[in-house]
C-alpha cells in the first residue's frame, strides 16, 4: 500500500476548512527554504566568558556584534537551533514601531517630552538596522520599500490622516494619504477607505538577516551555540554560573535577550510579558503580471483593524507572505482566517495554493511599550517588541551592549520608563485568545 500522493491546498480551502490530511503545506518558515539551518551543536562550551547571551534572534546577536568590537569574549546561547524563534519567523517588515500608538495617546500618556522623545528614537532604530546591514555587507533583500496602511472605515482613514500629521509634527516622519477613489495606484484591492503610506518604512528577508548576523558574531570570534538551553543563572561573588543543557559556565556579565520565548528563567521578566502567538501563511508563485496589479509597488501593507493582519511580496519570489494572530488549533485550521483575510482583499486569489504555514511567539508588555536595562539582580535585559522587533530588537541589541560596557552613547530615552508587571500574569496569558477574539468581534460589528 503507498502513501496517497501531495495534493495542493488551496486559499479557498484553507479558508473554508475543506483540509486534507494529504495537503501538500510544509509546517515550517518558508524564510527557512533560502537558509541551511544548523541542526547539530557547532562546538563544546568554553568554561568561561565575558559574556553570556541567552537568546540567539536578533537582539542578542546584535548586542553580540557591538560586544565583541568593544573586545569583549561573547558565548550566545540557545535552547533550540540559533535563530529558530521569532527573528526568523516573523514577516520581514521593518519599521520604526512607532505604530502601536497613536501620537496624541502616547502623549497623553506619557507627556509630550518623553512622546517625543521616544518617537524620535523609533526613526532612528530604522536608520540603525540600514546602517548595520550596510556596514557589514549583509545580502538580505533590505529595501526602502514603504508602508501602506489600508482604512478598514472612513473613519479610520480620517483618524489616520490627523497622526500622520502630529507624527510630522513630532518626529519629522513623511508620509502621505491615498484617498479610496486613488488606492489601485497601491494595492489592487477595493477592501479599503484609502490608507496612508510611510513612504521610508522597509522590508528584508529575516532568515537571510539572522544568518548574516551569525556569520559576522562568528567571524569575530564570538561563539553562539544551540541546544543549550539555560536552566538557571546563579550570582556568585565573580560573576554569573549559568546552568545550561550543554553544561556549565561562567561569566562575567549576563544578558537576557529572549522576548517571546521568555519562561520562568529569570521571574522578574517571567512577570512582566506574556506570549502571543503569531501565525503566517505563505502562498505559491503567483504570475508576474498578476503580483504587478495587486501590489504595483511591491511596498509592505497593513490594515487599522485591533487585530490586524500585515502582508508583502516575498522578496526572492513571486509569492505572497500573509500573517497576523494565529489561531489555537494544532492543526491547518489554525491559520485559516490568515486564508480570509487574504481573499477578502484579494478574492481573485482562490485557486493559488498555499505552500507553508507556521506560527512563531510575540512578547508583549504590559504598557505596550519595549524595555531594556538591568534586574537587581545584575542580569541584563532588552524585550518586549510587541509585535514590531526588526528594528526595535537591532537597536535595542546595540544599546544595551554599549550600557554593559559603560558607554554614555547607550542611553536611550526608553531607560526612565517604568516596566511595570502584569498584576496577575497567569490570569492574563490565559486571556490573552479571548481578548483577540473579542478585538476580532468588535472589528467585525464596528464597535
Amino acid at each position: 500500500m503507498t502513501d496517497a500522493p501531495a495534493e495542493p491546498l488551496t486559499l479557498s480551502d484553507l479558508a473554508t476548512g475543506r483540509l486534507s490530511d494529504t495537503a501538500s503545506v510544509t509546517r515550517k518558515p518558508h524564510w527557512w527554504e533560502a537558509v541551511s539551518r544548523r541542526e547539530a551543536p557547532a562546538r563544546t562550551l568554553p568554561a568561561r566568558t565575558d559574556v553570556a547571551i541567552v537568546g540567539s534572534g536578533f537582539t542578542g546577536l546584535s548586542a553580540a556584534l557591538t560586544l565583541l568590537d568593544k573586545g569583549r569574549e561573547v558565548l550566545v546561547l540557545d535552547r533550540d537551533v540559533p535563530g529558530y524563534g521569532a527573528s526568523t519567523r516573523n514577516g520581514g517588515q521593518v519599521g520604526s514601531g512607532n505604530q502601536k500608538f497613536r501620537v496624541r495617546h502616547l502623549i497623553a500618556l506619557l507627556g509630550e517630552k518623553t512622546a517625543t522623545a521616544l518617537l524620535r528614537e523609533g526613526t532612528r532604530m530604522l536608520d540603525t538596522i540600514e546602517q548595520v546591514i550596510a556596514t557589514e555587507g549583509i545580502d538580505c533583500h533590505f529595501r526602502r520599500c514603504g508602508r501602506f496602511r489600508g482604512a478598514m472605515r472612513p473613519e479610520h482613514y480620517e483618524a489616520m490622516a490627523r497622526d500622520m500629521e502630529d507624527l510630522k509634527r513630532v518626529a519629522g516622519v513623511e508620509s502621505f494619504m491615498v484617498p479610496r477613489d486613488e488606492q489601485r495606484s497601491e494595492i489592487g484591492s477595493d477592501v479599503f477607505h484609502g490608507g496612508s503610506v510611510l513612504p521610508h518604512d522597509a522590508s528584508l528577508h529575516p532568515a537571510l538577516y539572522h544568518a548574516g548576523l551569525m556569520q559576522r558574531v562568528e567571524a569575530r570570534g564570538g561563539t553562539v551555540r544551540g541546544q543549550a538551553g539555560v536552566r538557571h543563572i546563579a550570582r556568585e561573588p565573580e560573576g554569573f554560573r549559568l546552568d545550561t543543557e550543554a553544561g556549565h559556565v561562567m561569566c562575567r556579565d549576563v544578558l537576557v535577550a529572549t522576548n517571546g520565548y521568555t519562561d520562568g528563567l529569570t521571574r522578574p521578566l517571567h512577570r512582566r510579558l506574556v506570549t502571543v502567538r503569531s501565525g503566517m501563511i505563505a502562498t505559491e508563485p503567483i504570475a508576474p503580471t498578476v503580483m504587478g496589479r495587486l501590489m504595483p509597488k511591491s511596498r509592505v501593507y497593513g490594515n487599522t483593524n485591533r487585530v490586524f493582519y500585515y502582508f508583502r511580496p516575498a522578496p526572492d519570489d513571486n509569492r505572497i507572505v500573509w500573517g497576523g494572530r494565529a489561531g489555537r488549533a494544532a492543526s491547518l485550521a489554525a491559520f485559516s482566517h490568515l486564508a480570509q483575510d487574504l481573499l477578502d482583499v484579494f478574492p481573485e486569489l482562490g485557486e493559488t495554493a498555499v505552500t507553508h504555514a507556521w506560527d512563531g511567539q510575540i512578547g508583549y508588555t504590559y504598557d505596550a511599550l519595549p524595555h531594556l536595562g538591568r534586574m537587581a539582580d545584575g542580569v541584563h535585559y532588552a524585550v518586549g517588541y510587541c509585535g514590531t522587533g526588526v528594528s526595535r530588537a537591532t537597536y535595542f541589541g546595540h544599546k544595551i551592549a554599549l550600557q554593559m560596557t559603560g558607554d554614555p552613547a547607550g542611553r536611550t530615552a526608553f531607560d526612565s520608563l517604568p516596566f511595570p508587571a502584569f498584576p496577575f500574569r497567569t490570569i492574563a496569558q490565559a486571556a490573552v485568545p479571548v481578548v483577540e477574539s473579542w478585538y476580532r468581534f468588535r472589528d467585525s460589528t464596528n464597535l
